[in-house]
């Protein structure tokens, strides 16, 4: 075939993108690997359960509100700075799971559509979930468990079947 009239499956074994198409067009898409498809959901259910994990740590913040103000060593420091400060982290902790679960659902789709690049950023944006979660310590038990599926997702992208699906990108 000519370069103007390859299938998307030649363009990919080549390392090159999807041929463009015009509004209107009929676009053959083929199906991506079943370990890409079960990693895609995995994706959602990380993002779901990451999100799920920082809002119910945001909704019971009290607890630990209360904790602190009781441990607090420092009379200079009230209760009102503590609670204050405590609940702006989990709000923010809460706004970054959003944050990373768009991300992780964004990348995990254009993965599923075989590019590469994407796979690359998910290993990045787990990486530093890992680092944020047990180097700094703010996680429970349901964002580890999100991050444990996050991790599986991951790995299911770069098992050898799917490898052909990830084409490298030669240089020119």
């Amino acid at each position: 075939m000519t370069a103007g009239n390859e299938s998307d499956d030649e363009r990919r074994a080549q390392g090159l993108p999807p041929a463009p198409s015009l509004p209107g067009d009929e676009v053959e898409r083929p199906d991506p690997p079943k370990p890409v498809q079960v990693s895609v959901w995995l994706w959602v259910a990380c993002g779901v359960l990451f999100v799920l994990g920082y809002l119910l740590l945001f909704l019971g913040r009290q607890v630990t509100i209360d904790r602190l103000v009781r441990e607090n060593p420092n009379p200079q420091i009230t209760p009102d700075r503590i609670s204050d400060g405590l609940t702006v982290l989990f709000a923010v902790l809460l706004v970054g799971s959003v944050s990373f679960a768009a991300l992780y659902v964004l990348f995990a789709w254009k993965a599923r559509q075989g590019t590469r690049s994407a796979r690359t950023i998910l290993t990045v944006l787990i990486a530093i979930t890992l680092i944020f979660q047990i180097l700094l310590g703010f996680y429970t038990t349901v964002t580890l468990i999100a991050t444990l599926l996050g991790l599986v997702a991951l790995a299911l992208m770069y098992i050898p079947s799917v490898q052909p699906y990830f084409p490298k990108v030669g240089r020119r």
